[in-house]
């Protein structure tokens, strides 16, 4: 009991410095921003700030990483003999339509932060390992899946589908940071745009047992 209320702890903790991070971030740009700042603004000392994250650029990782853990979570969940395209884009899109308030804000923090990224190294190669990271991680959903019930298929293919469904969010997001729309809903939203991005990045690719 003890344990997992430290860990609750801690966990509320990594979040809040996260979102005083992100808020400042995209508010006024990363170069503009101290990791001391970012401490007294989460409430916490610097040596604390310093134990959950080791640059202040780190400090958003867990922001800009909430939608592909999302993805991962709701795939995972889906029926392994559901249509391999089609759930990728089912868990996609839902992953990518703020179910409240808190996280719709998340979203747009998150949009304003890979617009900093354009013009800061530092935080675009965060963006850049959260990527890869969940590609990596999402090959093992989808040689599970790829493998239920069916023969022939190869490590290749796990790969080929990570990479694309990787890239399909990827750019979605990338295109809602840069356009004109900012809602995070509705017509050129991330869900809007995932969708298209993922029929087209998977077209090329068999589906299972063909």
């Amino acid at each position: 009991m003890t344990d997992s209320l430290t860990e609750r702890r801690k966990a509320a903790t990594r979040t809040e410095i996260a979102r005083t991070a992100a808020h400042l971030f995209a508010e006024r740009g990363p170069a503009a921003v101290t990791a001391e700042e970012i401490a007294a603004g989460s409430g916490v000392s610097l040596r604390t700030f310093y134990r959950y994250f080791r640059t202040k650029e780190e400090a958003v990782a867990p922001m800009m990483a909430a939608g592909g853990e999302r993805w991962l979570a709701l795939l995972t969940d889906l029926p392994a003999d559901r249509p391999l395209r089609e759930a990728l884009t089912a868990a996609a899109v839902d992953s990518l339509t703020p179910p409240d308030p808190t996280i719709a804000e998340n979203m747009t923090w998150t949009r304003g932060l890979l617009r900093a990224a354009d013009a800061d190294a530092g935080l675009r190669a965060i963006w850049h390992r959260i990527v890869l990271d969940f590609e990596h991680r999402l090959v093992p959903v989808l040689r599970a899946r790829l493998a239920h019930g069916i023969d022939g298929h190869d490590e290749l293919d796990a790969r080929l589908w990570a990479a694309a469904a990787a890239t399909a969010n990827r750019v979605a997001v990338e295109a809602w940071a840069a356009g004109p729309v900012d809602a995070t809903t509705g017509p050129g939203s991330p869900s809007d745009l995932v969708a298209d991005a993922m029929a087209r990045l998977t077209a090329g690719l068999a589906p299972p047992g063909a």
